[in-house]
């Protein structure tokens, strides 16, 4: 099926004045669309067609033409013309879109020249194509290239042992004006963006170039491995293509052959049951990833007896890639030089993203000392991004939490981990994000809560999660009471935590020495998921050092999922001053010199104890302070009482623990801020 546009001069007398009366004017248009109705029922007897005019109200005719079958053009304009009672000159035909015929069907209805858009495209089948969001479609018009410049193109490419052979049979072939069909069509597998958009084009340059495709138009589809389109939708298209192109580019981020089962691959039976039905009519361009072998074999498997050119993107050895390389510099008008070759490695292949990213890497230094050295001091964006910090507000707030060191350090690595992966994309590496679990070991008030929500956010504000929040869970939200309850109820708490971190406190009390019991399947459930959802989400596992330690040893997948491990040592006696004097300051209120020191001896005391609480039990002796400071407070002159001493905490609010007192004459322990 193809689209065009029609223009053309209208010559006859008056015909711009008649039209300067408004009555006139919707006169001409009723005669315009009566004489159109007419021309297409006598039409439609010969031939699958629909022309409409959507514009005649100056001196200029536009129209519109639907056609199922290869017609001359030129000669339908003139009939058409002639049937409106219309003298036309200086006749243009431009071959258009779907979706700019579909603009102008709705421009005649509007104005009166047909009587409903809708119904045309839906007497083509084409309504389907139309609002469908379920189903979507790319579409562009095939401009015209000359021989020698295809061939030329095509020498830029890493697809030359499968690409120039295939060119080489198309300007063999001699064009058949009768015969039509299509003796092959195309795979194209290939990781590069770039050759399979450009090698799809110089195919059809040159089919087009021998009348194998009579239509510039051509679609693509993005099927995924779990698309839904339905073989009717596909066979929509199809129809609105005939005598054109369809390109169908299979995306995923990565071929994994063990995960290949788990894919829906309804869409291509579907896709493959159309291309066979219009096997004659439709020009079929099928695009993979380079390593989709298996998907490969299942399309071939569902295609029968149908024949496909393979052209695959080859690696070069390094004396084909500095052949490549040069060709590249020559395109871009540049001398080559020593610095560019030293790039590649004598031992090393070389797909052609790589080999462009090396050429783009050395074409910029060029640039920058050479060309225009007046910039040679500035920076590549890379290297700025390599000394970036990392990005938002919980990222501040973290450094600004007192002691952790370790643990900032630990974050920071995991950080800087992922920046790598996206800089050093470009050297092969993998550029998808890593595996991000991590341990957190600490006794209680280590502040491992605090850390992970504020990881939450950093992963956010960084671009590692999408939605950056925390689920915190324990045994009891992931042990179902009954069997078969378990491992759902981990499922829900992963689903649940999707885009986010899910926290798992004292993740140890879920490892028991029974085999078989409720815990262990939901450890089992807990590695199963965080592999299948390891782009999803980050698990924390949180709990005391010795206890995680066993923890981590009670599932051997455990461990080897687990990216980075973050200790948070117990806080000094120093540190426990600066967060009680952090905790008061959030209060609105001061310790006093004497209250900092008194609370000195108070935390060297207290640390002596097993079950010392750390950061939290800093914050119940800042409460008891209040407390006994209320206390102190409204016993004395409160009528008189300064704004100023209601804000500070002195050494008199300050409890000592339970069964220890200062030595007599001592102040206390002197803390150094």
């Amino acid at each position: 099926m193809q689209f065009f546009k029609i223009k053309g001069t209208i010559t006859n007398e008056n015909w711009v004045k008649e039209n300067d009366n408004k009555i006139d004017e919707r006169s001409n248009i009723r005669k315009i669309a009566k004489r159109s109705r007419e021309f297409n029922e006598k039409l439609q007897n010969k031939t699958d067609a629909f022309l409409f005019a959507s514009d005649a109200t100056s001196d200029e005719l536009t129209a519109g033409f639907i056609l199922k079958n290869a017609e001359d053009i030129p000669i339908l304009s003139e009939r058409y013309a002639e049937a409106l009672k219309l003298n036309v000159a200086n006749i243009s035909v431009e071959e258009i879109t779907f979706a700019a015929i579909r603009a102008m069907l709705r421009d005649a209805d509007r104005a009166g020249y047909i009587e409903d858009d809708d119904e045309v495209l839906e007497n083509f089948g084409l309504d389907v194509l139309c609002g469908n969001r379920l189903f979507r479609f790319g579409e562009n018009l095939l401009t015209e290239c000359e021989k020698e410049k295809i061939y030329q193109k095509a020498g830029k490419y890493q697809m030359n042992g499968d690409l120039l052979p295939e060119l080489d049979r198309i300007f063999k072939s001699k064009p058949q004006k009768k015969i039509a069909g299509h003796p092959v069509h195309y795979m194209l597998q290939t990781d590069d963006t770039e050759a399979r958009k450009n090698v799809s084009r110089l195919l059809m340059q040159a089919l087009y170039s021998k009348q194998r495709i009579r239509s510039r138009r051509y679609s693509f589809i993005n099927i995924y491995p779990s698309s839904d389109y339905s073989e009717y939708v596909l066979e929509c298209l199809y129809k609105s293509c005939s005598s054109g192109t369809v390109i169908a580019r299979y995306i995923v981020d990565e071929c994994d052959e063990d995960d290949y089962a788990t894919g829906d691959m309804e869409t291509l039976i579907n896709l493959c049951e159309v291309m066979k039905r219009f096997r004659n009519q439709v020009l079929t361009i099928i695009c993979l990833p380079r390593e989709c072998t298996k998907v490969r074999d299942f399309i071939y498997e569902n295609l029968g007896s149908f024949s496909i050119v393979e052209i695959r993107d080859v690696p070069a050895t390094a004396e084909q890639a500095r052949d490549y390389l040069q060709v590249l510099a020559k395109d871009r008008g540049i001398r080559s030089d020593k610095k560019l070759f030293a790039m590649l490695e004598e031992d090393k292949t070389y797909l052609g993203t790589e080999m462009r990213d090396l050429f783009d890497e050395w074409y910029n230094r060029k640039l920058k000392t050479s060309v225009y050295p007046e910039y040679k001091e500035i920076a590549t964006v890379k290297k700025e991004a390599a000394k970036a910090a990392p990005k938002g507000t919980a990222y501040d707030e973290l450094l600004k939490m007192i002691g952790l060191e370790e643990s900032k350090k630990v974050i920071k690595q995991a950080l800087d981990f992922y920046k790598a992966q996206k800089l050093f994309a470009d050297k092969g590496m993998n550029a998808q994000r890593p595996s991000m679990h991590m341990v957190f070991t600490g006794n209680p008030g280590t502040a491992k809560t605090t850390v992970a929500r504020l990881f939450a956010r950093i992963m956010r504000e960084n671009g590692l999660l999408s939605r950056g929040h925390l689920v915190e869970v324990g045994r009891s939200d992931l042990v179902g009471k009954y069997v078969g309850w378990t491992a759902p109820a981990v499922q829900k708490k992963f689903k649940e935590a999707s885009g986010g971190v899910l926290f798992i406190d004292e993740a140890y009390s879920l490892a028991t020495e029974n085999a078989g019991s409720f815990g262990e399947e939901a450890i089992n459930t807990i590695v199963q998921e965080m592999e299948n959802r390891r782009d999803e989400l980050v698990v924390i596992f949180a709990g005391y050092p010795d206890e995680m330690e066993k923890f981590l040893q009670s599932n051997p997948g455990l461990r080897s999922r687990i990216a980075f491990h973050v200790p948070f040592a117990d806080y000094g006696t120093e540190e426990l001053c600066q967060i009680a004097k952090y905790q008061a300051s959030k209060l609105e209120l001061r310790l006093t010199d004497d209250a900092v020191e008194k609370l000195a001896g108070v935390f060297d005391l207290a640390k002596k104890s097993e079950d010392f609480g750390n950061g939290r039990y800093v914050r119940n002796v800042i409460e008891k302070a209040r407390m006994a400071q209320a206390t102190r407070l409204v016993s004395g002159d409160v009528e008189n009482l300064s704004r100023k001493e209601i804000a500070t905490i002195t050494a008199e609010d300050i409890e000592m623990p339970a069964n220890t007192k200062p030595e007599k004459g001592t102040m206390g322990f002197r803390c150094v801020i």
